[in-house]
């Protein structure tokens, strides 16, 4: 009788395989793949898992006023999936159902067992978390699991002598062939699982290589130049065929099959696109009639529209089309949605680049709104008194203050080159000397080849205005300011050297903690840090009584390779 009974429930586990394949090709499957599991999925799987043991019970066979079942395959499965909760779930209502509709002397005792053999599938996925679980792993589970429902049955079963002979009958076929069947079960989840991580890998892989190909024109914000970009480079690589990316309210680029109609300008945006505009998710059109084209005789049958995002702001759309009445694949789906995600972290990434140049350029202004009135008062003043006694000077030094704020409005915010920076220094310092005369002496050691490189406006002139008015302005004698431009092997050092009367920098460093008298040297210091990186910009050296010496370091950058990297989305 064994063998026979046996032989029957191997030819029935046909069904726990078809269960299985049809399982692992849904979405909430997908989800277990990656260990994305909602409140609402362990709900829907404990009822999926619980109705897969309740064909097993249907399935099963007649013996001795009980039956020979494999409810026990969709019970353990779901622990072995999803841990104790969904594995107890799934054995309370497959193991409920038997239960209820059938009865018999054995119904508790099949209860039960179903509740505790979901409760042990789960202990065992906590144990050994990795996932898929090995074959063996889930054989010997198997047989652990029938082992005790075998039990439960002489423990609780009545009258005793009935579940003996029920046991002598149904045990070794019910632990073969259900160990078997969730051997078998589990085994064509793993295939599935394994495949979709392929899969996954393959598409991450690409969406990784398009996003890199992308980012250069991404990163400059989304406009048409950066839209048809990378609409191209989708469409080279992804084998579709079209696709379009929107912002709210246009076609920005349209590559492929009926460009030439969706690019027209009274061509308006699809019904699929202003839904997503309008939802912030991504809409799956499955019919021209989804997709929502006014133009008669359009090609598209199908398209995923994903939206484009900045923070939380919607500013467009990202769309991948199909003709020929293709059906949208998931993997496709995916595959757009972490492509628009990526695109959305860069136009994310170029506005935080376009807000950080407007804050720097806001600062530059604020330097020269410090540095002009102050300047411009005193110069005026040393100008009106030399009118009578030195009208000559007074005229050279009227032409140098035009010179210096012709070159401020011209020069401001741009790179140039170290010659025509210290060509602003002189006009400031022929000025200073007018002022200060005997008291203001200047040194230069310049190295005459570091002028073709360039430098940010307005970078040596605030320092030496600092070594004026805060190192040699308190000293009764003045002093003397020495100005040192050398290379170094790749590096520009810029060394402004006065013997002032210093500044205790472990009580107030203007690196570390500006304060208003010294605002020029941390904008100096700041603009060289953000535009060449954080080994670049100023260093403070100083004496109480004996002076200051600020070096500048900037990189070695030619006027030919500073056009060069402007005109280059990779620079």
């Amino acid at each position: 009788m064994e063998e026979t009974l046996l032989m029957q429930m191997i030819e029935r586990m046909s069904i726990a395989a078809t269960l299985a394949f049809v399982l692992s090709q849904t979405t909430i499957f997908r989800r277990i793949t990656y260990s994305y599991v909602t409140v609402m999925d362990k709900v829907k799987l404990s009822l999926i898992f619980g109705g897969i043991g309740i064909v097993g019970t249907y399935a099963g066979i007649p013996v001795d006023d009980a039956l020979a079942n494999s409810r026990v395959v969709g019970v353990m499965a779901a622990g072995l999936l999803g841990g104790p909760a969904i594995g107890a779930a799934a054995g309370l209502i497959a193991g409920g159902h038997r239960y209820l509709m059938f009865g018999g002397f054995s119904a508790f005792s099949c209860a039960l067992a179903n509740v505790l053999e979901g409760l042990l599938a789960g202990w065992i996925k906590q144990r050994y978390p990795h996932s898929p679980m090995s074959w063996w792993m889930v054989l010997l589970s198997g047989i652990v699991g029938e082992i005790m429902q075998m039990a439960i049955i002489l423990l609780t079963a009545r009258p005793f002598e009935m579940a003996v002979t029920l046991v002598k009958h149904i045990a070794l076929p019910m632990i073969v062939a259900n160990s078997i069947g969730l051997m078998i079960f589990m085994l064509i989840i793993k295939m599935t699982m394994e495949v979709q991580q392929q899969v996954g890998a393959a598409q991450s892989q690409k969406v990784l290589a398009i996003a890199a190909q992308t980012l250069s024109y991404f990163r400059k914000g989304l406009d048409t130049a950066s839209a048809k970009a990378a609409a191209d480079i989708i469409y080279a690589n992804g084998s579709y065929p079209a696709v379009a990316v929107t912002d709210t309210e246009q076609v920005l680029a349209f590559v492929g099959t009926d460009a030439e109609h969706h690019l027209s300008k009274h061509h308006r945006l699809t019904l699929a696109t202003n839904k997503t505009l309008q939802t912030g998710n991504i809409y799956i059109a499955k019919s021209p009639e989804e997709i929502g084209c006014q133009c008669p005789g359009c090609l598209l049958t199908s398209a995923i529209v994903v939206p484009l995002k900045r923070g939380e702001q919607i500013i467009g759309t990202f769309k991948l089309y199909y003709v020929d009445n293709k059906p949208v694949n998931q993997s496709d789906a995916v595959f757009a949605e972490g492509l628009a995600h990526l695109f959305s972290i860069q136009l994310e990434l170029a506005e935080i680049d376009r807000q950080a140049k407007l804050t720097a350029n806001a600062e530059l202004k604020a330097l020269q709104a410090q540095i002009n009135p102050h300047f411009l008062f005193n110069t005026l003043n040393t100008i009106t008194s030399l009118i009578r006694t030195k009208p000559d000077l007074a005229r050279s030094l009227l032409i140098k203050l035009s010179a210096i704020f012709r070159f401020t409005l011209q020069k401001a915010g741009r790179n140039i080159t170290i010659a025509d920076e210290l060509t602003q220094v002189s006009a400031y310092l022929a000025i200073e000397k007018a002022r200060y005369g005997d008291k203001l002496h200047i040194e230069e050691n310049v190295d005459p080849s570091t002028g073709g490189y360039l430098i940010p406006s307005l970078t040596i002139q605030p320092v030496i205005e600092n070594a004026v008015i805060h190192g040699l302005k308190p000293k009764n004698d003045g002093g003397t300011i020495t100005i040192s431009i050398q290379k170094t092997v790749h590096d520009i050092m810029i060394m402004v050297a006065d013997d002032g009367v210093g500044m205790d920098l472990a009580a107030a460093n203007p690196l570390k903690h500006p304060f208003n008298d010294h605002i020029g040297l941390m904008n100096v210091h700041e603009r060289l840090h953000g535009q060449y990186g954080g080994s670049y910009g100023l260093t403070i050296a100083s004496t109480i009584g004996a002076g200051t010496v600020v070096t500048i370091t900037i990189p070695q950058i030619t006027a030919n390779e500073g056009e060069t990297c402007a005109q280059s989305p990779d620079c």
